[in-house]
């Protein structure tokens, strides 16, 4: 897939996923400008991880995770302190490539979108149904409500899906990374099966 050139926002412990908006409240000056320039170009831009060990450079060039989301703006709200309020609506998984020298504020990089494989597997339909049914379990454990998770699940595809409840369901940001970064959508529902399995035990002591 063509090469693309974006700004990247990096931020601890968050995992941008395909599928899914993300809200956004901007305030350093930096990604403001970042902002501000997206806007006036593709409305594009990477949301990457944050490599552990990153608060001692958090200023100038913190260690990023090379598999990154890659959304666009959908929704700005700029405020009159200058701040803005966005959504941003993921579009696909990108691996960074390089980081570009550049006199702005903020970083940009070279990226190559990836694209997903593996939705074909005969185990696809029956993983489907495994992460859908435990995470609403899950949902109704912890007393959260479903209707509105259920209804965006409906008519989504299998990779989608699984963007979708991981996104909204997993806490671990390790392991976010882990299924970001898993280009293999019968994989990806494997590990996130267990992943849920997993967490619904925790939560409530049954299996």
């Amino acid at each position: 897939m063509a090469r693309v050139f974006l700004p990247i926002f990096p931020l601890p412990d968050l995992t941008f996923f395909p599928h899914t908006l993300l809200p956004l409240h901007i305030f350093e000056a930096r990604y403001r400008a970042m902002v501000m320039d997206c806007l006036a170009r593709d409305k594009r831009m990477a949301i990457a991880g944050l490599k552990p060990g990153y608060e001692a450079a958090y200023d100038g060039k913190p260690a990023v995770y090379e598999v990154a989301g890659m959304g666009r703006i959908v929704q700005c709200e700029r405020l009159a302190t200058g701040r803005f309020n966005l959504i941003v609506k993921g579009e696909s998984r990108v691996r960074i490539e390089r980081e570009l020298p550049a006199d702005t504020l903020y970083r940009l990089v070279a990226a190559t979108p990836l694209a997903e494989v593996g939705a074909d597997h005969p185990d696809v339909n029956a993983l489907v149904a495994r992460v859908t049914g435990r995470c609403l379990s899950i949902l109704r454990a912890v007393k959260r409500p479903t209707a509105e998770l259920e209804a965006s699940l409906a008519d989504a595809a299998p990779g989608a899906l699984c963007d979708q409840i991981a996104s909204a369901v997993v806490p671990e940001a390790t392991v976010r990374q882990e299924l970001l970064e898993e280009l293999d959508i019968e994989r990806r529902l494997s590990r996130l099966a267990g992943t849920l399995d997993d967490l619904y035990t925790q939560l409530t002591g049954e299996r």
